[in-house]
């Protein structure tokens, strides 16, 4: 056979080729899973400059004659853009446009590393097959190995008794094996037969075959389960099945076994389409053997986005019960819910007007509230509002408008209309403001079902008006004026004349805590059934100590209170007049200690000998993102006084300790109590919690033992600990993933 053989150190050859390998994909055991891995699949380039292909070798032999060949030796390298590939040796055959890479294989690209004995690429079917592989995935230390690794020209993936992993190397703590697993790149999804899990060599999964999706397509199939103890209910596991209906709707069913309850099947329902997004959950337990009887949970949310600017809201909750949340919610917040919303409105907004329409009603849980306590049904509410665009003489011109009917099972129901016109000057300059204000605010009320002696119908006119006016004053401060200090007064006058109210009913108005935003109200009541008189001078001054390069601030410290200049008769039936001439002082202060150190405290106290009224305390040393300890008091009189404690601390490199402890002074009973230890290595994570709370309005208490563990990279299995954690623990984050 002729032969050619130039004997060229370092020679260079341009051809033009299919690509070799091409980008990363991440496959998913199902929607919301954690990584298992990234995938490698055959670019279709048709730009020829993007194809050109380098080969460089030590040394290369051509032969010509009836079977070609080009064989390259002394380490051939092949580049194309920014993936290489090399080995020992290698020889081409135009004829089949083949390459064999024979002796110490090596495939990179920016995500992919990939090791084998020898590969084969043919550019004619566009097929890469390498034997032996070791391989590399992404940046986050994704790996394993294949028998066999095959890439078709249509995008199929082939491996052969796969093992995967995102330990380091020489652990194997947590290992995936399969012997098969076919990515369908086009398709994006992958199959996986004979497959297992094993964690510290003992098998905690295993299926005899598995579909997943490629990257972050949505693809059917169960997800990880959760298991724990639930206290009362016993042990528990979930099994939730996800159904990837189509492009725009989804669905979980979640089989939840409590072993002293019996089965739980909730079902979650989702759409999220160009107008329209929302879910719907039910949640039903067939012959509670605790309770005694069956036990369900509905609740339905619904947004619509109109083309023209409208939108409709629809909220829906409902449940068998008063106790569902208390034995089955499994959370402080929930036991504390006494009344499900149910609620569908449509608004409209623009800069200048808005509209909303709404139907509501509620649902009451605690049948310890009685029928006349219960909140009105609104049967429909309208309100508008509008503004000139225009402002004639400086001046802002605005109305309010709201028509509502009330309802309900017992006492007083009817109509009430309330409009509020209002005209304001708001003069604003750098360092100042300054903004009058005058509205007129008139109520009306058809009423039915009164008490003998009240009025059926009854109407309410009362002006309004207003001064506030503040200031924003700063100077460098510190020895190279480092920092910047600000000094923030702020006077709000109000005078409302006295009208008699205590005839007109009491719909849906409260009157909320008093706070520093409450203090620059013009009404100390929520709600139009009731406006007090008053003749008052709000005032409060707020400094702040800032880092003059950053921003950062170092100290904010506020203190107000409201000076009554005359009598108040309006009160809410039965509240007694206010007398007191003043307010309450109102005061918060953060102050950043030292570093990590941080210091937050709001404090409410009257002038007279009542004392303290409220009282909020909280202090949090943060050394670390995996450091936190929280100390807290809170108090109100009357009320509650409770203590919390809350901590993340790293015991050692790999042992974290966790904890919570939530009392309450007032009845001397804890409130929640949870510690756990957490566990993290390069490639895994471990959680174990216990935690004992209140559980029910009338204080029994519960208890739960919770254990997770993670397998990075790949998935989580057992109960999601970490979100109890987040909850309970201010600062907390420590994501194992």
């Amino acid at each position: 056979m002729p032969k050619f053989s130039p004997l060229i150190a370092g020679v260079s050859l341009l051809l033009v080729a299919p690509p070799l390998l091409a980008q990363q994909n991440q496959i998913c055991v199902a929607p919301d899973a954690t990584r298992l891995g990234e995938e490698l699949f055959l670019s279709q380039a048709s730009n020829e400059a993007d194809n050109a292909v380098t080969f460089e070798a030590g040394s290369i032999d051509a032969f010509v004659g009836a079977n070609p060949r080009v064989s390259m030796s002394g380490g051939v390298l092949i580049r194309r853009g920014d993936r290489l590939a090399g080995a020992e040796t290698a020889d081409y055959d135009p004829t089949s446009q083949s390459l064999e890479l024979r002796g110490k294989v090596r495939y990179e690209d920016p995500a992919t590393s990939i090791t084998s004995n020898s590969a084969e690429l043919n550019y004619s079917t566009g097929r890469i097959l390498f034997e032996g592989a070791e391989f590399q995935l992404g940046q986050g230390g994704s790996r394993g190995s294949a028998d066999r690794i095959e890439i078709s020209r249509e995008g199929t993936l082939s491996l052969g008794t796969v093992r995967y992993t995102t330990c380091p190397p020489g652990s194997n703590d947590w290992l995936l094996e399969a012997a098969d697993i076919t990515l369908d790149t086009r398709a994006g999804v992958g199959t996986a037969k004979k497959v297992a899990i094993r964690f510290k060599g003992v098998p905690i999964l295993y299926t005899p075959t598995l579909t997943f999706p490629l990257g972050d397509a949505r693809k059917t199939g169960l997800l990880a389960p959760e298991i724990g103890g639930a206290g009362r209910s016993g042990n528990e596991i979930r099994v939730p099945w996800y159904w990837n209906i189509s492009e725009k709707y989804d669905a979980t069913l979640t089989p939840r076994l409590l072993t002293e309850r019996g089965l739980q099947i909730g079902t979650e329902f989702r759409y999220l389409t160009r107008r329209n997004d929302g879910l719907a959950q039910f949640e039903y337990l067939s012959d509670d053997r605790i309770f005694g009887d069956t036990r369900q949970y509905f609740l339905f949310k619904h947004r619509t986005l109109f083309d023209n600017g409208w939108r409709n809201l629809i909220d829906y909750r409902e449940t068998s019960d008063g106790n569902y949340f208390e034995d089955l919610g499994g959370s402080l917040s929930t036991t504390s819910i006494t009344n499900l919303n149910r609620s569908a409105l449509f608004d409209y907004y623009t800069d200048d007007w808005s509209f909303l329409g709404r139907v509501q009603d509620y649902q009451t849980i605690d049948e310890s509230i009685a029928e006349v306590d219960r909140p009105y049904r609104r049967l429909p509410q309208l309100y508008a509002s509008a503004a000139l665009p225009s402002h004639p003489l400086g001046l802002s011109y605005s109305i309010d408008g709201e028509l509502v009917y009330f309802d309900r099972d017992v006492g007083t129901t009817g109509w009430r209309f309330n409009t509020r016109p209002k005209v304001e000057w708001d003069m604003r300059r750098p360092g100042w403001f300054l903004k009058p204000t005058i509205a007129l605010d008139y109520t009306q009320y058809s009423l039915e079902n009164t008490a003998p002696g009240e009025a059926e119908k009854s109407t309410r006119t009362v002006p309004i008006s207003s001064i506030d006016i503040g200031m924003i004053l700063e100077r460098a401060v510190g020895s190279s004026n480092k920092r910047i200090q600000t000094l923030e007064p702020r006077i709000l006058y109000v005078h409302v004349p006295y009208r008699e109210q205590s005839g007109l009913p009491v719909f849906d108005t409260i009157e909320p805590d008093l706070n520093l935003v409450q203090l620059f109200r013009t009404n100390r009541f929520l709600g139009v059934d009731r406006i007090a008189d008053t003749d008052q001078l709000s005032f409060g001054i707020t400094t702040r100590l800032m880092d003059a390069d950053t921003g950062k601030e170092v100290i904010t410290a506020t203190i107000g209170q409201a000076l009554y200049l005359s009598e108040q008769g309006v009160t809410l039936p039965g509240q007694s007049m206010i007398n007191s001439e003043s307010s309450d002082y109102i005061a918060e202060l953060r102050v950043l200690l030292y570093k990590n150190f941080s210091f937050d405290i709001g404090h409410q106290w009257a002038n007279d000998r009542t004392g303290t009224t409220r009282s909020e305390v909280a202090l949090q040393y943060r050394p670390g993102a995996n450091k936190v300890l929280n100390l807290a008091y809170r108090f109100r009189r009357d009320s509650l006084e409770q203590s919390d404690v809350s901590w993340s601390w790293p015991l050692t490199q790999s042992w974290n300790f966790v904890g919570r402890f939530n009392y309450s002074l007032r009845d001397a009973q804890p409130l929640e109590r949870f510690a756990g230890l957490e566990y993290e290595s390069c490639c895994w994570g471990f959680r174990m919690v216990y935690r004992r709370y209140v559980s029910t309005r009338d204080g029994i208490e519960d208890s739960s033992f919770g254990i997770q563990l993670v397998l990075k990279g790949l998935t989580s299995v057992g109960d999601s600990t970490d979100r109890l954690l987040e909850r309970g623990i201010l600062g907390y984050s420590r994501d194992f993933e």
